[in-house]
């Protein structure tokens, strides 16, 4: 049985237990039963409110920068959802994993990238992050002398989905609309200062103490790959290649290219040694490549000769292919196992990109296969700029393309401005990059071979450095940056498959890829992950609060202050019947905030 057909069998058993033990009158009368629902009210923690709102000064100022930072965050979604929206509706997307409606839900388990190995901490987050939500209304309520009828929470099942607090509906009425918005604002507020704090402890001391394990880190590795019949597999992390230490990914794959033998000794941090009989895999082939296509090469093919010349390693292939652009593989099908061969131009696979200097002679966005730069063959981005080192802008040099298969040569007058692809800081973990040293030819995106990739060990290395740089807050860019790569990183893989997997936390498959360090030692590594995983989730599930309550529709609190806003504006105009006039305007913005929600989420499963 499924995961998640086990978490629905409980989500029902559970229903119907709580359904039974209402209607027997068994459960006390503040708990209220609606299905999986379960709402719990109760009036404690008034007195406590009534005394943390004594300087309601401090209070209120706090509360109009919440006011001000939630108004410039509903303009901004709003403006978000329907330029995504009207995107949608021109050209429906294929629909993605992010997109499927059950990765909606903050559900562990249900939620393809909120793993049940952190649902605790995810569960730490949510309750932390509806707490201090709704002690801020609460709060703001006693500051504006608003009354509480009740506080609460609200469950589904065993798992806390929201909480509340009512405001006697009588004495809100008497509050101004500046007093009511300020408390539909104090919410927001707090999820944001929350997640300032927990990130701040995230990126100092907690951070701090976590330092990436020395070794090349393997995430996994592909299917009929040397390393998958070297037993190599995830977690594994390797330490040395023929004797030679390796300290990362980047000298791991230095280390690869040293030995000519087809056989290497790989030595892991567990104390084995493999011998790896290396075979070039193919992981991906482009769908612009000139191998690519019906007959041509596909995942899980093996290349095994270039022009009649055994290979085992991608050094090879380059060697193999340096006296001439076209070239013919030899590959064995991965599912008949049948030997085949193919001919085409091996190369850079890329596109010419519009303000170039070869857009005028290669029209724009045309797929195109570089074999040579100045006469030096070229077959991958850091050949292209090893090939443009020591030239100048203005310098014209030569450069062998081949477009839909036809061999040409042009001389490029070459550019000073950056390619689309080129950043002054394109490593933003730390590289810097000398953007004054650099020449472009006018190309963007570049895949190397010819768009197919192939790995003649097959180890898929996990970022561990990146992504410890990445909670430590130790990326270029600054602070927004640093939040923006923070939130995705549950779904890095997806954003940008060069990531290879998704980071929810430290959890036991990538654990042992790093080591405590520092005081906190002294908590043990368990306790140190432990900590940052609730720091982590407590940070993210609060930013996302704050933001999806900022939607201008009601009964979120950016519906809530888009009311007060709509009657502070419709009060000054010369319009009869205000209260009608108002709701036009919140009931309008409201729907047009739920159909662009609805097109979000199933707009591409819809619409195609």
């Amino acid at each position: 049985m499924s995961t998640l057909l086990w978490i629905l069998t409980g989500i029902l058993a559970y229903s119907a237990v709580a359904v039974a033990l209402d209607r027997r009158g068994i459960l006390p009368d503040s708990f209220k039963v609606s299905g999986p629902l379960l709402t719990i009210h109760t009036g404690r923690g008034r007195a406590l409110l009534t005394r943390l709102a004594k300087p309601k000064r401090v209070w209120r100022a706090l509360a109009n920068v919440g006011v001000g930072i939630a108004l410039v965050t509903m303009v901004g979604t709003f403006f978000m959802l329907i330029v995504q929206s009207v995107s949608i509706l021109q050209s429906p997307p294929t629909e993605t994993v992010l997109q499927n409606p059950r990765n909606a839900l903050v559900i562990p388990g249900v939620n393809e990238f909120l793993p049940l190995s952190v649902a605790p901490e995810i569960i730490i987050g949510l309750l932390v992050g509806l707490v201090v939500h709704e002690g801020g209304h609460g709060l703001l309520c006693r500051v504006e002398d608003i009354d509480i009828d009740s506080m609460g929470v609200v469950l589904f099942a065993l798992l806390p989905i929201g909480a509340f607090v009512e405001p006697s509906e009588e004495s809100a009425k008497e509050a101004d609309r500046g007093a009511r918005t300020r408390m539909f604002a104090a919410g927001v507020l707090n999820n944001l200062l929350i997640t300032a704090l927990v990130f701040a402890l995230l990126f100092g001391p907690v951070g701090g103490a976590i330092a990436t394990s020395p070794g090349a880190a393997v995430g996994g590795v592909y299917p009929g790959s040397a390393a998958d019949f070297a037993d190599i597999g995830n977690g594994d992390r390797i330490v040395a290649v023929d004797g030679t230490p390796v300290e990362s990914g980047a000298e791991l794959s230095a280390a690869l290219e040293a030995p000519d033998d087809e056989t290497v000794a790989i030595e892991l941090a567990d104390g084995r040694t493999v011998m790896v009989e290396r075979s070039m895999l193919v992981t991906s082939v482009s769908g612009d490549s000139p191998f690519a296509g019906e007959g041509g090469i596909a995942a899980n093919d093996t290349i095994t000769a270039v022009n009649g010349t055994p290979v085992s390693t991608e050094a090879e292939i380059e060697t193999a292919a340096a006296n001439g652009s076209n070239v013919t593989l030899t590959y064995s099908n991965g599912t008949s196992g049948d030997e085949r061969t193919i001919t085409g131009p091996l190369g850079v696979l890329t596109s010419v990109s519009e303000a170039g200097p070869l857009s005028s002679e290669i029209p724009a966005g045309q797929p195109v296969v570089i074999t040579e730069i100045g006469g030096e063959r070229v077959f991958d981005i850091d050949d292209v700029t090893a090939a443009l080192d020591d030239r100048q802008p203005g310098e014209t040099v030569s450069v062998v393309a081949y477009v839909d298969g036809e061999r040409a040569e042009y001389d490029v007058e070459l550019d000073g401005e950056p390619e689309p692809w080129y950043q002054p800081v394109v490593d933003l973990f730390g590289n810097d990059s000398d953007e004054d040293e650099q020449v472009f030819i006018g190309i963007v995106g570049s895949a190397p071979l010819s768009g197919v990739s192939a790995d003649g060990v097959g180890a898929m290395l996990y970022p561990a450095d990146n992504y410890l740089s990445i909670l430590t807050g130790d990326v270029g860019g600054g602070v927004a940056i640093s939040l923006l790569f923070l939130l995705i990183l549950p779904f890095a893989a997806v954003i940008d498959p060069a990531f290879g997997f998704n980071f929810a936390g430290f959890v036991e498959a990538n654990a042992g890829f790093y080591d405590v360090v520092g005081p906190l030692s002294v908590l043990g590594e368990g306790g140190v992950f432990l900590l940052a995983n609730v720091l982590f989730w407590t940070g993210w599930v609060n930013f996302n609060l704050a933001l999806f309550n900022c939607i201008p529709a009601f009964p979120l609190d950016g519906g809530r202050i888009l009311r007060t806003s709509a009657e502070s504006i419709v009060s000054r105009l010369p319009v009869d019947s205000k209260p009608a006039f108002t709701r036009a305007i919140t009931t309008s913005i409201g729907l047009i905030m739920l159909v662009s929600l609805v097109l979000m989420v199933f707009g591409p499963r819809l619409l195609n």
